[in-house]
């Protein structure tokens, strides 16, 4: 592959992924549904942990595993059109989400979506993002605290699992999700974040 190819691969793969991770499901099905613009409940966030806000917890989950999908179809897309562009597409699928041009770049926190690059890049990677967010989940009922412990661990377990080719994306998606959950950690350092189940609070 040459020069040229390589960069209108990368630039087709990152345009794509971008377009599928800007795809608001969360807000998307709470209007079908006819439970109000996601937008002005709760957090205002487009994630999964607002929507359960709405007190719709098949919509809930409607919105994570379709958060998830987009991410993973991204990379998967890429695996097989642009082959060698996986990384590439895994981030701006994240980016995709957290920064949507069609909601003027407010998007959510990209915690569903990276799970789904994670498992779309390698299993293992999927695997341990999943046990850390679910693990942390249920022993703290705080939802932002598994997400973000989860975006911590994915760059290790790259890693630890012999994808380090990976580790460098996923640190920095790691990174920038922290930066999206400045205010929950605010909250969890003054011991006022909510719990999931509480009805208030932030969303992914």
């Amino acid at each position: 592959m040459n020069c040229k190819s390589a960069v209108v691969d990368a630039l087709l793969a990152s345009l794509a992924a971008y377009a599928l991770g800007s795809i608001p499901f969360g807000l998307i099905l709470t209007r079908l549904a006819g439970a109000g613009d996601l937008r002005s409940i709760g957090s205002g966030n487009i994630g999964a942990t607002n929507v359960l806000r709405t007190g719709n917890k098949g919509l809930a989950a409607g919105t994570l595993l379709l958060d998830l999908a987009k991410g993973a179809l991204a990379v998967l897309l890429a695996r097989h059109v642009w082959p060698g562009t996986e990384a590439l597409a895994a981030f701006f699928a994240v980016i995709g989400h957290c920064f949507p041009v069609w909601l003027r770049f407010k998007g959510g926190k990209g915690v569903a979506t990276m799970m789904g690059i994670s498992l779309a890049l390698a299993w293992p990677i999927g695997l341990a993002y999943a046990l850390v967010w679910l693990g942390v989940l249920f022993a703290s009922r705080i939802s932002s605290l598994g997400g973000m412990c989860a975006a911590l661990a994915a760059p290790l377990a790259a890693f630890a699992a012999g994808y380090g080719q990976y580790a460098p994306v996923l640190a920095v998606l790691a990174v920038m999700i922290l930066w999206l959950h400045r205010a929950n950690i605010a909250r969890l350092r003054a011991g006022t974040e909510p719990r999931v189940g509480s009805g208030s609070g932030s969303a992914k």
